[in-house]
């Protein structure tokens, strides 16, 4: 059974930074592509970032600001977000899938229960 688990949403300031974390269980982050999408109040689930093998993939809206990561030892997969502005705050949902990365959330048959970040201004 794949569970993923995120964790370290919280509420910060615009220009600080938090650290995301989905733990996966069920399945080995070092060989299926894990994303990243996020969904604000009343707006449709959109794409971040994702990894697969030594590739990722960012939204350009946050290029530059956020980096995804994995440990292989930990089974896990983070999100590290800099200079974060209002208009990310969402809740953020680990994804994954096999085969190679996509940004369609369609894709993706595994998710877990979302973590939230807001940012202020």
């Amino acid at each position: 059974q794949v569970q993923l688990v995120e964790s370290g949403g919280g509420l910060v300031q615009a220009g600080g930074s938090l650290r995301l974390s989905c733990a996966a269980s069920g399945l080995p982050v070092s060989t299926y592509t894990m994303a990243w999408f996020r969904q604000a109040p009343g707006k449709e689930r959109q794409f971040v970032a994702t990894i697969s093998g030594s590739v990722t993939s960012y939204v350009d809206s946050v290029k530059g600001r956020f980096t995804i990561s994995r440990d292989n030892a930990k089974n896990t997969v983070y999100l590290q977000m800099n200079s974060l502005k209002p208009e990310d705050t969402a809740v953020y949902y680990c994804a994954s899938k096999s085969g190679v990365l996509r940004s369609l959330a369609a894709e993706y048959p595994y998710w877990g229960q979302g973590t939230q970040v807001t940012v202020s201004s």
